[in-house]
């Protein structure tokens, strides 16, 4: 059996294959000294999806567990994609 590292979820994503990257993460989510990392990393997979919601909850999930961390960043600035107005491109 071989073990999951960060590195290979970071690896799968550098590759586009988000859904792996998020069944590695899942996996490695359970180990409380790479929890956090391993949540951010399936956030970003999420996102890479375009599941916003999944992105949204895995990072505030690994900011409770590392609020120093990565995670807290990437939370706030995928709100403000979600929250993104354009004026032009609704009032023509």
């Amino acid at each position: 059996m071989t073990t999951i590292t960060i590195d290979d979820i970071r690896q799968a994503l550098r590759e586009s294959e988000s859904e792996r990257a998020i069944k590695l993460a899942s996996t490695l989510a359970t180990d409380a000294e790479v929890a956090a990392q391993a949540i951010f990393l399936r956030g970003n997979a999420h996102r890479q999806l375009g599941h916003w919601r999944e992105a949204l909850n895995d990072y505030l999930a690994a900011a409770e567990l590392d609020p120093d961390g990565p995670a807290t960043d990437a939370y706030r600035h995928t709100q403000e994609i979600l929250a993104f107005y354009h004026h032009d491109l609704y009032n023509p």
